[in-house]
């Protein structure tokens, strides 16, 4: 183009990566490329015509991108392009042809840029290369960035919990020895004007902590001599964090625990120490004090107002812009929180504390709860597991904790977590079972692979403990690896019955919609993730049950390239957050802040140009690893 109208550099810089490229690129570009007419059913670029030699943006129509799913596992699976977005991608990165036929889907005018100058502009323009060689993670960014700038007031005050721990240290952290003086500690605390004091010895390995609560619980009030070693009346049970773990780690830690600050530990050696204030200054949040409050918790009231407390926090979590993984497990984290608590409490009013019977029990977590990915929509999926004691019966042992669970269950109910529809909770006697028991039900679901068996073990495989003997759950995690990983029928069986859950991508639409033009995002766009990410870590041997985990820790025996797995990490995600957002726009525009009722159905109309565009390719994404699955088990 010799002349470039500014119709052109209007429509162009309306879409990623143009718009966040140096407005001299852009120009560059546009001087350097076509204009390609192409009529309805007409090849664009194929396998046939060799070396991808140019790139293309769509102006005007719509592209099809046409491949079996058996051949899908490249870069360039089948996919529909609109306005605004560009291909092939991949293949010209790679310097080879197209693994799909891209075909005109109407009359449909294209900009094309040589592949020389393609290369040229990737080595000129930094956003345009981060685009191409992360196109889902940078789309991500762009979204990311909308929806802060939505919440700038709130998120702008709060402490990123995206940080290194070593980013939130705010000063050295102040030591003694241990066998400092109490006296003297605390007068060096008063002038200092600190919190807390650290006994470390002579390597500076800290040894035990002082804080001001502890200044009245364990000095004023005992009325102690204040000449004792500090060590004396230090707590010694230390948490440590690595300088490079992440804020958010810490403050689950203080959450789960009930500390108000987390050493910094490398090498056994302090090197910082982090307060609930250095993480949250204005206490938006309140972390601590909602999980103090559920830890205490005695009346099933003070419970209702934990979980109201929970909800209220993630709202607060998802103004302010924190990622969906962190949220879901910030959610699943406190949601333990408050079932542990309802099932202690329970035990206690029934006399079963301190009992062998106690001793050999086990609260199991199911599902979204068991893979730690709880969004502000979610019932009870729960089991348990229990040893025998020596003169019982696993019948009889059943018959006395069914009761137990029933109330538990009803409780959890009160709190908000409505009961099962499928019954899959503890005081159903099929679910309250033996060590035994349970190896003898799992036994048969992967030999018969029938569809009840799939959809059984789509559930109950995404166990974790959450209460109790938790050495139980992990025998059972082991015995059920090994039993499942050299099953290739079952996970045949598996692999098939997922692949009955495609995508919602259109042939002629964006999206295939059910009632009401909605899409659900729960079955038809997180559940291809897991299911894949289950088989993947049963074949693998993983123990994990986080969906996320499952995908790292399988992708180097599956040989699934790094940056492939984060591609779909990545989608995932942005599934999660488009249905916690949603969750929070249904809740937020109730006038008491509650809903009865939070289901994951979206209009993909209402949503923006940017998030429709990278909802398709998380949808692309999903068939990518449904491909790896139809490529492992030749489905």
């Amino acid at each position: 183009m010799s002349a470039i109208h500014p119709s052109e550099l209007a429509f162009i810089t309306k879409h990623a990566p143009f718009d966040h490229m140096e407005l001299g690129h852009v120009m560059w570009m546009l001087e350097r490329m076509k204009l390609g007419y192409y009529a309805e059913g007409e090849v664009i670029v194929s396998p046939e015509q060799g070396t991808v030699d140019r790139f293309v943006v769509i102006k005007q129509g719509v592209v099809h991108g046409e491949q079996s799913v058996a051949k899908a596992s490249d870069a360039d699976t089948w996919l529909e392009l609109g306005e605004g977005e560009c291909f092939p991608l991949g293949a010209l990165l790679a310097h080879r042809p197209v693994a799909s036929v891209y075909r005109a889907g109407g009359d449909s005018f294209c900009y094309e840029l040589a592949a020389p100058d393609f290369s040229e502009l990737i080595g000129k323009s930094a956003p345009f290369r981060d685009f191409c060689t992360r196109r889902i993670a940078n789309l991500l960014e762009h979204s990311k960035q909308v929806i802060q700038a939505q919440y700038t007031q709130s998120s702008a005050e709060q402490q990123s919990l995206t940080s290194p721990l070593s980013a939130v240290i705010r000063r050295a952290p102040v030591t003694c020895s241990p066998d400092t003086p109490i006296r003297e500690v605390l007068k060096i605390m008063r002038e200092q004007r600190i919190g807390s004091m650290v006994a470390a010895d002579e390597k500076n390995h800290p040894l035990g902590i002082l804080t001001l609560h502890d200044v009245l619980e364990r000095i004023a009030i005992p009325q102690i001599d204040i000449d004792l070693p500090v060590i004396s009346i230090m707590s010694t049970q230390l948490s440590a964090l690595p300088p490079q773990a992440m804020a958010h780690e810490a403050a689950l830690m203080m959450a789960k625990h009930g500390f108000r600050h987390v050493l910094v530990v490398e090498n056994e050696c302090l090197v910082g120490l982090v307060s609930e204030k250095d993480l949250f200054a204005l206490q938006r949040v309140g972390l601590r004090q909602v999980g103090s409050a559920i830890r205490h918790a005695e009346t099933v009231g003070q419970l209702q107002q934990g979980a109201a407390d929970i909800r209220r926090m993630a709202h607060n979590m998802m103004a302010q812009g924190v990622a969906p993984e962190q949220l879901t497990q910030f959610i699943s984290t406190f949601n333990d929180l408050l079932t542990a608590r309802v099932v202690e409490l329970e035990y206690q009013s029934c006399g079963l504390v301190d009992t062998e019977l106690h001793a050999g029990l086990c609260w199991l977590a199911l599902g979204s709860e068991g893979r730690f990915e709880q969004t502000l929509s979610t019932d009870q999926d729960n089991a348990i597991i229990f040893t025998v004691p020596e003169g019982m019966t696993a019948e009889q042992v059943r018959q006395q904790l069914l009761p137990i669970a029933r109330r538990i269950n009803e409780t959890l109910a009160l709190c908000g977590f409505p009961l099962c529809n499928g019954e899959i909770m503890a005081s159903n006697p099929k679910w309250c079972l033996s060590v035994d028991e349970w190896q003898e039900v799992f036994s048969k679901w992967i030999d018969r692979g029938s569809p009840e068996a799939l959809l059984h073990a789509s559930i109950f495989f995404d166990f974790r403990a959450l209460s109790g003997a938790t050495v139980l759950a992990d025998e059972l995690r082991l015995w059920l690896t090994r039993h499942v990983r050299g099953n290739q029928r079952f996970l045949h069986q598996m692999a098939a019955n997922s692949l009955r859950n495609r995508p919602p991508l259109g042939l002629v639409r964006d999206f295939v919609v059910g009632a009401g033009n909605t899409l659900d995002l729960k079955m038809n766009g997180i559940t291809p993730f897991v299911d894949a990410a289950r088989i993947f870590g049963l074949a693998s041997g993983s123990s994990h049950t986080n969906t996320i985990q499952r995908l790292r820790a399988s992708a180097a025996a599956l040989h699934v390239p790094v940056a492939e797995v984060e591609a779909w990490i990545n989608a995932f995600l942005f599934i999660q957050m488009l249905r916690l957002r949603h969750h929070y726009e249904v809740i937020a525009a109730q006038a008491g802040g509650e809903c009865d009722h939070l289901d994951n159905l979206i209009d993909p109309e209402r949503l923006n140009e940017l998030d429709r565009r990278i909802l398709k390719e998380a949808f692309r994404q999903a068939r990518k690893v449904q491909a790896k699955l139809t490529l492992d088990y030749q489905l």
